[in-house]
């Protein structure tokens, strides 16, 4: 197999005198970074945490002076092709901020966005206990014009994926898994040509062939998540092929066995891997190699949950898929023709 050697991306201008700036990153990382297939994008879910100080950053910065201005230091380490924009989860964000977003980082640097979650959630979000129906779930209008056309505008072409993602749904809630998944089709055949769209689901018994299926006849992408709510990385590959997406889109976000709060305590400040997930990080290694074979896109995003530090959990998965060797041990598993 024959992998197109990554480019190091443009610096960006140095920050100021006083900003925060990027970390001194070791020689055999940076020799890492030059092996991995260049259509291969790594990052993290946010950029915003003081414990990366060494790591991602150079100096000691508060979470809000990193989210001001910690991007542009981000986006200069050679491993960092992206990165998740998480606030617009819970709010949309006008043209202007993706602008400023998109003046702090490299040339060939994206960005994956995350969708207004009023766009995903059947039942209005942040009222636990209280169940009303959510008058913008699945609307496509409302994601044209509150999502899709800001993102598109602000970013230009440094405009990543843009995701959906669905909290656990109970599916009597939606009419069952077979109307869930024609009310999916509607929303995502309306939706504006252009962007690349994914939906991440946190209910297994949505992922079906028929779901599946749906993905590929609107040309969108199925995340593959790493998360305790969801079916097991596994099960979803034997589904939904990575082979056959338009994209690899991968999220590796919650430590097994972990709920969010709990692994956030027991993985703050977030500076040093604490659980590591060997069999997560081989299943993504090969599906991305899988990718870098048919040319494929692919994008994966981790979260300081996953295993104790997003960065170096990126750093540990890139020297695995630059030094790939197939591992005697490994599960076996129907693998694309490389042809």
């Amino acid at each position: 197999m024959s992998l197109q050697l990554g480019l190091f991306p443009e610096d960006p201008p140095a920050p100021t005198t006083g900003s925060v700036g990027p970390a001194a990153v070791p020689a055999d990382l940076r020799a890492v970074a030059k092996r991995l297939p260049r259509n291969l994008r790594l990052g993290t879910s946010s950029w915003s945490f003081p414990g990366w100080e060494g790591i991602v950053y150079d100096r000691p910065a508060s979470q809000r002076s990193l989210a001001q201005e910690g991007l542009s230091a981000y986006g200069r380490h050679p491993l960092f092709r992206t990165v998740g924009i998480d606030r617009t989860f819970y709010r949309p964000i006008g043209a202007e901020d993706f602008q400023r977003y998109a003046d702090d980082v490299p040339r060939d640097f994206r960005f994956l966005t995350k969708a207004d979650r009023a766009l995903t959630f059947p039942e209005l979000p942040g009222r636990p206990g209280v169940r009303v129906p959510n008058p913008s779930f699945l609307d496509a209008r409302h994601a044209a014009v509150e999502v899709v056309g800001p993102m598109v505008e602000g970013l230009g072409k440094k405009a990543g994926p843009l995701l959906f993602q669905f909290p656990p749904i109970a599916p009597s809630v939606v009419g069952g898994r077979g109307a869930f998944v024609s009310r999916l089709r509607d929303f995502l055949a309306a939706l504006p040509e252009g962007p690349l769209y994914a939906v991440e689901l946190r209910t297994p018994a949505f992922l079906t062939e028929e779901y599946a299926e749906m993905l590929l006849d609107v040309g969108v992408a199925h995340c593959f998540t790493v998360h305790p709510a969801m079916a097991p990385l596994q099960k979803q590959m034997e589904v939904v092929h990575a082979y056959r997406q338009p994209a690899l889109v991968v999220r590796w976000m919650l430590h097994s066995g972990f709920r969010y709060e709990v692994a956030k305590e027991r993985y703050a400040p977030f500076d040093e891997l604490v659980d590591e997930d060997e069999d997560a990080r081989e299943r993504i290694a090969r599906a991305v190699l899988d990718a870098a074979v048919a040319e494929r896109d692919a994008w994966v995003i981790a979260n300081n949950k996953a295993e104790g530090s997003a960065p170096l959990t990126l750093g540990k998965l890139a020297a695995r898929i630059a030094d790939w060797r197939p591992l005697p041990e490994s599960p076996t598993e129907t693998r694309p023709d490389a042809s």
